[in-house]
């Protein structure tokens, strides 16, 4: 970065408060390394300073909140010896579970595209807001990788089997659907965002009667009139099963939803599916983290991935080649060996 560059993120106190702002509106605000480490910095140092009352996460310019991590990089990263793949991975991760156990209110204002990196931010937050702007997604499926940030947490945690819908299909939702399944918190039209902060900043001890000041009713969700579908349809025991039942379905919705699965990486269709049963069970986000480092140090450096992405982001022409091609084909065993323990000192490890 030249002394001109603005930098990547801009992390300040102000009036009590913390303030994250991710600043790479051209990149729609994707996380780099540098973005997740020199977050991870602030967030430790305003820990024990009594003047930070709370934690505002938000970004600037008008083009969505955060659109995910450099995919691009992790793909160059793969296909030589996964390295910095790796090391984007940890450090990511150690962001999101200090977002997760952070002992301050953290406020996130997801006022625009949410997904992938920015779904990691805001999910651990324990004020999300969201505005009409809102497009909340974890398309991961698409492109070969899986849903990652904690989505083996989050996910499977929302109401009926909506997250794994939300993992299986890529589907983007908009505010009313994520206020509705927990997702979002709160809902603010992005005309009132600014007098939020502002009220906030005022009064950083009063975050309750900033919010009560600028939340409105989200609307009805669109949702709603497929969530028994959706919990009916996807309750399968296996992957195989869910497209079973969507055949036999046939009607209108199903029908929409088992063409958009035939787009997806079988393999990783299958890896969500199994990473969100297990992160359902788990009771320490921290090991959900260590379950997530492993698929991702793996499927980074896979085929599936590789060509997503070429597919996807470098050459855009949207006809992935996956490998295997149908989602019987995919084998438990290279399930198992992509779940698997690392070496011990190869595992990931949260911040002491």
């Amino acid at each position: 970065m030249t002394d001109t560059e603005a930098p990547e993120v801009l992390c300040r106190i102000e009036s009590g408060v913390g303030r994250i702002t991710l600043n790479r509106p051209k990149a729609l605000h994707a996380l780099t390394l540098g973005m997740c480490e020199a977050m991870i910095d602030a967030l430790q140092a305003w820990k024990a300073d009594d003047a930070v009352r709370s934690l505002l996460i938000d970004h600037s310019g008008e083009r969505g909140f955060c659109a995910g991590g450099d995919i691009r990089m992790l793909a160059e990263s793969g296909a030589g010896d996964g390295k910095a793949a790796r090391l984007f991975f940890h450090t990511e991760y150690r962001l999101n579970h200090l977002l997760f156990v952070y002992p301050k209110p953290v406020i996130a204002v997801m006022d625009g595209v949410t997904m992938g990196g920015g779904v990691g931010l805001s999910m651990p937050a324990s004020v999300r807001i969201a505005t009409e702007r809102t497009t909340f997604a974890m398309p991961e499926t698409g492109i070969g990788l899986f849903p990652d940030v904690g989505g083996g947490w989050f996910l499977p945690r929302l109401p009926g089997k909506a997250g794994l819908w939300l993992a299986l299909t890529g589907a983007r939702i908009k505010a009313a659907d994520c206020c509705a399944l927990g997702i979002a918190t709160h809902f603010m039209p992005s005309g009132k965002v600014e007098a939020f902060k502002a009220a906030l900043l005022a009064h950083p001890d009063a975050l309750a009667g900033a919010l009560a000041t600028c939340v409105e009713d989200a609307g009805h969700p669109p949702l709603a009139a497929h969530q028994t579908d959706i919990d009916r349809l996807f309750d399968g025991a296996s992957v195989e099963t869910i497209l079973d039942r969507l055949q036999v379905d046939g009607g209108e919705w199903a029908t929409a939803q088992l063409a958009t699965l035939t787009t997806k990486s079988p393999q990783t269709l299958k890896v969500a599916f199994r990473q969100l049963a297990h992160g359902s069970a788990l009771t320490d986000f921290a090991d959900n983290m260590v379950m997530e480092y492993r698929i991702g140090a793996r499927v980074v450096a896979m085929h599936d991935f590789l060509e997503g992405v070429r597919a996807v982001i470098i050459d855009k022409d949207n006809a992935p080649k996956w490998s295997p091609p149908t989602v019987a084909e995919v084998q438990d065993a290279v399930l198992d060996d992509i779940f698997a323990p690392l070496p011990a000192d190869q595992d990931w490890t949260p911040l002491t």
